[in-house]
């Protein structure tokens, strides 16, 4: 049960192993949780350790944020290969195709990747600090990690756009009357009700779960589109100087 825990920190995580169910948090406290190659990295280590012994998996964020987005410095070096590579994209993917039920507890912004991060995520439940938005074309980029499919299909086409193109974010209620999100609960109490949800998947046939989920999942897109585009945005001198822009005003 999840009582018979063994926890372990990582360089960007924390990250608590049950026998039942997986806890990750996303700690980088000094970059609001930022999503950085380091991450990545560590959050495919996890992926591999559940796909070898499949167990429900709950993403969260460390203090009020949730994650911040993508590490700018590190998008400001990328290139044309960098983005056909899909660093991020391919690990959304990874973890939208595990095969136990995977859940995100979101506090406070998850901004860019970090919303992201969240959709590829099968149930997400928020705190009213909650912040859903996509400000990629601003720095020059796509949302190139399936928030241009992945938040069609959960919202809906209008919606998505808004956000998407309108710059328009989704708050806590946003999110739950579009059906983002499966509740809204108090920051104290998040952890306690996302545990809750688990202990009930928890009390179902691990089997059917897994089976049911490949069934639900089975006509899913394909992110190679998501990476061509960003390919091409990478090499712009555009993106180069809206994110070193970006950089400089936040030094200030």
């Amino acid at each position: 049960m999840w009582w018979a825990r063994v926890s372990e920190r990582l360089q960007t995580l924390d990250v608590d192993r049950g026998e039942d169910r997986v806890v990750v948090e996303l700690h980088r406290p000094e970059a609001r949780n930022a999503i950085n190659g380091r991450m990545i990295e560590e959050l495919h280590q996890v992926c591999a350790e559940i796909e070898s012994a499949p167990r429900p998996l709950l993403l969260t964020g460390h203090g009020t944020v949730f994650a911040g987005g993508a590490d700018i410095a590190e998008l400001r070096a990328r290139g044309r290969e960098e983005a056909l590579a899909g660093i991020n994209s391919r690990l959304f993917e990874r973890l939208h195709r595990l095969r136990a039920p995977t859940v995100a507890a979101v506090d406070g912004f998850a901004l860019g990747g970090g919303a992201e991060l969240a959709y590829a995520c099968d149930i997400r439940i928020a705190t009213p600090t909650a912040v859903f938005a996509q400000p990629e074309p601003g720095l020059g980029i796509i949302a190139g990690a399936g928030a241009c499919w992945r938040l069609r299909e959960l919202v809906g086409v209008s919606v998505a756009k808004q956000v998407l193109l309108g710059g328009y974010q989704l708050d806590a209620d946003a999110a739950l009357r579009h059906g983002l999100v499966a509740e809204v609960v108090s920051s104290e109490g998040l952890r306690e009700r996302a545990h809750a949800l688990l202990d009930r998947m928890a009390g179902s046939s691990p089997q059917a779960l897994r089976l049911t989920k490949a069934v639900v999942d089975a006509d899913g897109p394909h992110p190679l589109a998501d990476d061509l585009t960003q390919a091409v945005l990478f090499e712009s001198a555009d993106k180069h100087e809206r994110m070193s822009r970006f950089l400089e005003r936040n030094k200030r």
